[in-house]
């Protein structure tokens, strides 16, 4: 029987991996983040694609990979921060799952982002500035999008996952 897959978006360090790994083991479902499936299909990180090709050129590769992963049955999907960015990741995943918003406050972003060298959008002088303009332009895109919205700041990851996975059964989701 096939079930709606379920696609993570929110903010780098809103949570999704860590929230969709537990959220997949407890519905049987596979775990995927898009993020580590372009640094696998390429052979290098992230932050080596925006140094080469730029951010347009890393949004090309995860359009391609967005459309291909959100055609799987039965999948917990992480995307990237930035996905909402393009119309084409934001058609897909609204049309092909259920689609939550792991919401975070700018403050515990920066708390949990602070010391990750591997996302290249903060590598600058003025991380939270930059937190901060991302959030004002990509919030209204994950509201619009999300069928559900979680709040994960200073809320345990298992109570997270309990309340998505209650939402799910409540729609008949799962």
């Amino acid at each position: 029987m096939h079930r709606e897959s379920i696609f993570l978006v929110g903010p780098m360090g809103a949570g999704k991996s860590t929230v969709g790994k537990l959220l997949a083991d407890k519905l049987h479902y596979d775990f995927v983040d898009s993020d580590h499936e372009i640094e696998a299909r390429t052979g290098v990180t992230i932050p080596m694609i925006f140094d080469i090709e730029g951010e347009a050129g890393f949004r090309e590769r995860e359009i391609a990979m967005i459309d291909e992963l959100t055609q799987r049955n039965d999948v917990v999907l992480a995307t990237g921060g930035g996905v909402v960015e393009r119309e084409a990741n934001r058609q897909h995943l609204r049309s092909r799952g259920f689609v939550v918003y792991l919401q975070s406050s700018v403050e515990s972003l920066i708390q949990r982002t602070r010391h990750d060298r591997n996302r290249p959008l903060l590598q600058t002088d003025n991380p939270e500035q930059v937190l901060k303009d991302l959030m004002e332009r990509r919030e209204p895109w994950y509201l619009e999008m999300a069928d559900l919205v979680i709040q994960t700041q200073q809320v345990p990851v298992h109570r997270v996952v309990k309340q998505i996975y209650d939402r799910l059964q409540q729609e008949q989701i799962i």
